[in-house]
């Protein structure tokens, strides 16, 4: 999680981060290397939201959706200006991506106040309305019933305080985890704080991405996976530490793990699943990768 130096860290960020006169957008690193190139942009019915969507929306419709990610930021920044590299990579494989916060200016950070948990529910209610609405450009496009919520450090807090959503197919809580009483006193003011019984209210499969050991949610995050008994949950560790890979080019090792829960859990994908699937899965063998299951994980189909 993040500590109070890293949150001090945030003091230097800029503060022009505000909704734009127009709505913005940008492509992000050609529009990612999925099949379906993507666009970051905003939209002015969702304030203090960024979406990151294909570009050529015409390829979709009531046959073809696109599912539906939402996430929320570390230090629950109230902008994605850490994480659009990662998000517009998985927007470009057919997904819709809705980012609680600023669109993110370029070469910029964001200092303001932090988001809240709020907004997540916010991004599941507006892309509802906006399937259902003739006159949105995303009628009918939109899978639904294929919501997955996830977020990093803070943002994961988030997720996790808005779990029991029976709209949620799956979660993915990154770089996060839920405080213990003895080190609640850690966290810095402002972030959700569920107690850990909490955990017995999702209802979805969940994977853990974290850091590895010198991940500061390490400790925090596997030991909400092995407290997890009642839904299919996985853990997994690369040993970058907290920052993860967001930043590198199209989002780096993360995306290509959550790219593969994405597509299993809410596209039914067979091929990801071997990502995850079986005592010699490819997650298993992949460079530095780590990978425990619960007793439920091979329910998953």
């Amino acid at each position: 999680m993040l500590t109070a130096g890293i949150l001090t860290s945030l003091c230097f960020f800029s503060m022009s981060f505000t909704a734009h006169a127009q709505p913005a957008s940008r492509v992000v690193e050609g529009g990612g290397t999925g099949p379906y190139k993507a666009i970051m942009k905003e939209d002015p019915s969702l304030k203090a939201h960024t979406l990151f969507v294909p570009q050529d929306l015409s390829k979709f419709s009531k046959k073809q959706q696109l599912p539906v990610l939402v996430w929320g930021n570390g230090a629950c920044a109230n902008s994605p200006f850490e994480h659009y590299k990662f998000l517009n990579e998985i927007a470009s494989y057919g997904y819709i991506v809705l980012a609680t916060g600023y669109f993110p200016n370029e070469g910029e950070r964001y200092r303001g106040p932090m988001s809240t948990t709020e907004q997540q529910i916010e991004s599941i209610d507006w892309i509802i309305a906006q399937n259902a609405d003739s006159k949105s450009p995303y009628y009918q496009k939109i899978d639904v019933k294929n919501i997955a919520v996830a977020g990093m450090s803070c943002g994961g807090l988030q997720t996790l305080y808005n779990c029991a959503d029976p709209r949620i197919k799956t979660l993915m809580i990154c770089n996060s985890g839920l405080f213990n009483e003895s080190n609640a006193g850690s966290a810095v003011g402002g972030m959700p704080m569920p107690p850990k019984s909490k955990l017995k209210e999702i209802h979805s499969s969940i994977i853990y991405i974290l850091g590895g050991e010198t991940d500061i949610a390490y400790n925090n995050g596997m030991d909400d996976f092995h407290r997890i008994d009642h839904v299919p949950a996985c853990a997994t560790n690369f040993p970058v530490g907290h920052g993860g890979t967001y930043a590198q080019p199209h989002g780096g090792e993360f995306s290509v793990v959550a790219l593969a829960w994405l597509n299993w859990q809410l596209k039914g994908d067979k091929e990801a699943a071997k990502m995850f699937k079986g005592p010699d899965c490819q997650l298993s063998k992949r460079e530095k990768w780590t990978i425990e299951k619960n007793a439920m994980f091979d329910e998953l189909k």
